[in-house]
């Protein structure tokens, strides 16, 4: 499968740097996932929050993708590690879906590599505002 190329990114200044720091943070535990959101970062658009468009994808918000192999359609909420809650649908910005997703707007198409090592495309149907993030005790 040809690989889609890498659709536009933007990123709210307000959160660049402390993305840039988990990049960094991470660079020895995964330095691969590492890699590829510093990557991401440095081909981001950046906003100041006021005038960040509301379908891009950003901390907080729900993204509704379609798996276009399967049709499968998933919803998780962007969100800071120690927000993260796999079960209520809560995705670390640090982890794979969450690389893949940030700074992303509705109709984006991308290419994904899944755990299993298949190669899929991804599109992004929807990109709202979640409800209220509470932060980690």
């Amino acid at each position: 499968m040809a690989r889609t190329p890498r659709p536009p990114v933007t990123i709210a200044s307000d959160t660049l740097d402390r993305l840039e720091r988990l990049a960094e943070a991470a660079m020895a535990r995964n330095p691969e996932l590492a890699d590829r959101l510093l990557a991401e970062l440095a081909r981001a658009r950046v906003l100041p929050p006021a005038r960040m468009p509301a379908d891009v994808a950003g901390i907080g918000s729900a993204v509704t993708f379609r798996d276009e192999t399967t049709g499968r359609e998933q919803t998780v909420v962007l969100v800071w590690p120690e927000d993260a809650d796999i079960a209520a649908a809560r995705a670390s910005v640090l982890t794979p879906i969450g690389v893949a997703l940030i700074g992303l707007r509705a109709g984006a198409r991308f290419t994904w590599d899944t755990r299993a090592g298949e190669t899929r495309e991804l599109t992004v149907l929807s990109v709202g505002r979640a409800d209220p993030v509470t932060p980690a005790a």
